[in-house]
């Protein structure tokens, strides 16, 4: 009898990550294929995320390390954002475009109950509220060149060239060319 070996053809990787949750922030490495970031956050099968060295703050105070260990989890719907230093680590372009080759880019705001993020959205198309947040599979949207503020601890900005934004904890959306100019 020989014994079963696991011949998947997936190559894993560790990617640095940044992590917030309602608590914390998670600086450490998540372990993903060739689908980066978004085939993790967003496989259906799993509901859990594996953070490796993972060095921990709380928000109120975001440089200040609490802990430090091997691997911590936590619940993928409890993550408001994971901040990635490159666009590509989000994944294949056509993984993070939806398939879509031309797309147009959105200049955005987006509020959760402790975060506010700016950045770029690009869609295949014209900016549809309802379907980004109540259709699809994809639970974590990507944001592009995107800065994530602490609503009610300024201090705490983040700035990353792809974030990944949890679509069930979004508050509201407003495209920043709709702004109203203020009165003179």
């Amino acid at each position: 009898m020989s014994l079963a070996h696991d011949t998947s053809p997936r190559t894993y990787r560790f990617l640095p990550a940044d992590i917030l949750t309602s608590g914390y922030r998670a600086v450490g490495k998540i372990m993903v294929t060739s689908s980066g970031a978004m085939g993790i956050l967003n496989d259906p099968t799993r509901s859990a995320l594996e953070v490796n060295d993972a060095r921990l703050a709380r928000l109120l105070m975001p440089t200040k390390l609490v802990d430090h260990f091997e691997v911590v989890r936590m619940m993928k719907k409890h993550i408001y954002a994971v901040c990635m230093s490159r666009r590509e680590d989000l994944g294949p372009q056509g993984l993070v475009r939806g398939g879509f080759t031309s797309v147009v880019e959105y200049p955005i705001r987006i509020t959760t109950q402790m975060f506010e993020i700016e950045g770029i959205m690009e869609l295949p198309g014209r900016f549809d509220f309802t379907a980004l947040i109540s259709e699809g599979s994809r639970e974590f949207l990507p944001i592009f060149n995107a800065t994530l503020t602490a609503i009610l601890i300024p201090n705490l900005r983040v700035e990353s060239a792809g974030m990944l934004i949890n679509r069930t904890q979004i508050d509201l959306m407003a495209l920043l060319n709709q702004r109203v100019k203020p009165e003179n």
